[in-house]
């Protein structure tokens, strides 16, 4: 919560000088009543001092206190979806991702996190999908029909199971495809594009380091940066994962392989250090999943500051009228 005039804060002093000018005008009537001889008026007066008695003043004091507050102007921060805002899902779909150190591979494990964020997805934001093994392919066109986009990601299994992992490359296309849908018929008067700092963001998801492409990883998240956008990186496996394949030999049977299928978290947490984004570390579902659906709810919205003082007046104008009610109703009656 922040307030337009925060020095008006320094009204609520006035809540203790009151509770203090209170206890010090009931001491003073507590004085005067020792002076009577009618015992039993004073009996009355006496009987009526329990925890009823200090209900109505809280009540004041509370109310006091929230008039004080209103007069700063209090604003409680939110989270509204940004206008043509704009993300792209990169997913990695080589053939290690068929991995099943996270239950039940990693490929199905990146399928479900994505669909997570696209149902925590603003419905306004535009979502794409690119996905990659030893080159990219656009899965998806960015769209608000979050649907189609659905359908994309239940069919990345239709690109899995190539070799090599072309990171830079992904990078470089998930970057071009943001920026054209950011910019699309937002042209300037001299004919450039509009930029798209803070309009569009890339969530990235690999499994391994890179081994295929053009690019490299420092020079994608390079073209990222000068685009200003943000790529969230996610290293998806255990150190310990493995690939088994199976092979024939003709008539004489078969054999299998295993093959180490590390992920490589240190270039992608430079990734993401190096564009201002975000990178985690996911070496099971749960925290892919958690990782996703915190980041469907955040991407494509900005905090907007709405002022909240008539909360405040209301509250203070419903505890006086409690604190009035309650006073009259337990006041003690004198015979």
């Amino acid at each position: 919560m922040s307030f337009g005039n925060p020095l008006l804060l320094l009204t609520l002093l006035v809540v203790p000088g009151v509770l203090g000018l209170y206890l010090f005008a009931e001491r003073r009537r507590m004085r005067y009543a020792v002076r009577y001889t009618n015992l039993d008026v004073l009996a009355s007066v006496a009987g009526g001092r329990d925890w009823r008695r200090w209900v109505p003043l809280a009540l004041f004091l509370l109310a006091l206190a929230a008039i004080c507050v209103a007069m700063a102007r209090p604003h409680r921060s939110t989270l509204v979806a940004k206008d043509r805002a704009t993300v792209v899902l990169v997913i990695d779909v080589s053939g290690s991702m068929a991995a099943k150190d996270v239950r039940p591979s990693r490929l199905a494990a990146a399928e479900a996190a994505a669909q997570t964020f696209i149902d925590k997805a603003p419905k306004r934001m535009k979502i794409g999908l690119v996905v990659f093994a030893g080159e990219p392919q656009l899965a998806a066109p960015p769209t608000t029909d979050h649907e189609l986009v659905k359908q994309a990601v239940d069919s990345v299994g239709e690109f899995s199971g190539y070799g090599g992992t072309a990171i830079g490359d992904a990078l470089a296309m998930a970057t071009q495809v943001a920026e054209q849908a950011v910019n699309e018929g937002t042209l300037t008067a001299a004919g450039t594009s509009s930029p798209t700092h803070g309009l569009a963001s890339i969530l990235f998801l690999s499994d391994g380091a890179q081994t295929r492409g053009d690019l490299l990883p420092g020079e994608g998240a390079a073209r990222a940066k000068a685009a200003g956008i943000p790529v969230f990186t996610v290293a998806l496996g255990t150190p310990n994962g493995v690939l088994k394949r199976d092979f024939g030999f003709g008539g004489n049977g078969g054999g299998s392989q295993t093959i180490p299928v590390p992920p490589d978290p240190a270039t992608l947490h430079a990734i993401a250090e190096a564009t201002g984004g975000q990178f985690t570390e996911a070496r099971d579902a749960a925290t892919l999943q958690r990782a996703y659906a915190h980041l469907g709810s955040s991407l494509g919205r900005k905090h907007s500051r709405t002022e909240i003082t008539y909360a405040f007046v209301a509250a203070a104008a419903l505890l006086l009228v409690a604190s009035g009610l309650l006073g009259g109703a337990w006041a003690p009656r004198l015979p």
